[in-house]
């Protein structure tokens, strides 16, 4: 499925259509693309269409940013610095992908060696200052489902 979204509201409307997927509760959704593909803002857009309140900062060198609404945790990885499968165990990742919640990482294949299958598989690609076209891949059961309930 490829979108491609000519203005940043068109990413926010995305971003709101995805967050009205009820299985995206406890997604695992990965964010492929170069520095300044728009992945970080299409987190920003979907987890304020969840609800989330507050600033919301990339992870970069935290790794993850733990976020909670009413009715859902949400976790934002960024593996972009990650450099040694041990930090995975020693971080308790395991234990939050192994709990209820939606998970979103930006630059998967740095922890592809430790990471469990992604549902969705987002890829972003500058096409210009301000267009980005977007492919997603469903990976899962879980994922084709969230891309059903999706229009392009």
């Amino acid at each position: 499925m490829v979108f491609t979204w000519h203005h940043e509201d068109d990413t926010a409307r995305f971003a709101q259509q995805l967050a009205a997927q009820p299985l995206l509760a406890d997604a695992f959704i990965t964010l492929h693309g170069d520095l300044g593909a728009g992945k970080t803002t299409l987190v920003r857009h979907l987890l304020r269409a969840l609800g989330v309140q507050g600033r919301i900062k990339s992870p970069t060198y935290a790794v993850v940013e733990p976020h909670q609404t009413e009715t859902l945790s949400i976790y934002h990885f960024d593996f972009y610095r990650f450099d040694d499968p041990r930090e995975w165990e020693d971080a308790g990742f395991r234990d939050v992908f192994a709990s209820p919640g939606l998970k979103l990482a930006e630059w998967p294949e740095k922890a592809q060696s430790v990471l469990p299958l992604a549902d969705v598989a987002i890829t972003l690609e500058a096409l210009d200052e301000d267009v980005r076209q977007a492919t997603l891949q469903a990976h899962t059961l879980c994922g084709q489902q969230l891309l059903q309930g999706l229009q392009a």
